[in-house]
């Protein structure tokens, strides 16, 4: 099988003083579990690396466990493969629909899709001038006076 480039996404490490795991360290264990290329970067938790062709939930479910086993503590741990990123990347409706400036959208991956109870709580009106758009598993975000004035922060983008 041919290898993948993956992004490893670690949500809750290294923020408030909790959670922390050094990036050699982090890097050390991807390394350890057979993955290639290894990159991380600054102090996020994301994670470049090559594998064979593999399931996304699988790889994330490895990932996390490795974690836990290591570092001992549970991280939420999302696993995109470039050509899944490169999808989320021409999907923006805020680009394709009304090319919106580029520096002002943000993507959030959702571990599972909101149900429409969830969805029917929040008011899209209530946070303007932001706006979202729900597109399968990724909420796409614009942000016109800039992400650290937003009320739609991955927290909030939990929808639980």
């Amino acid at each position: 099988m041919p290898s993948q480039t993956y992004i490893a996404m670690l949500r809750g490490i290294n923020v408030s003083g909790k959670n922390m795991i050094k990036m050699p360290a982090l890097a050390a264990l991807f390394t350890e579990l057979g993955l290639g290329n290894v990159k991380t970067y600054i102090q996020s938790g994301n994670v470049l690396f090559n594998r064979k062709s593999t399931s996304e939930q699988e790889l994330a479910a490895e990932i996390g466990a490795a974690i836990k086993r290591v570092f001992d503590f549970e991280v939420e741990t999302l696993v995109v493969s470039l050509p899944t990123l490169n999808a989320v990347l021409q999907g923006n409706p805020f680009i394709n629909e009304r090319n919106e400036e580029v520096a002002k959208l943000h993507a959030t991956f959702l571990y599972q899709l909101p149900d429409a109870a969830q969805m029917a709580k929040i008011e899209p009106g209530k946070f303007l001038p932001d706006e979202f758009a729900l597109v399968g598993e990724t909420i796409y975000v614009f942000c016109p006076d800039g992400y650290g004035r937003t009320k739609l922060t991955n927290n909030f983008l939990k929808i639980s």
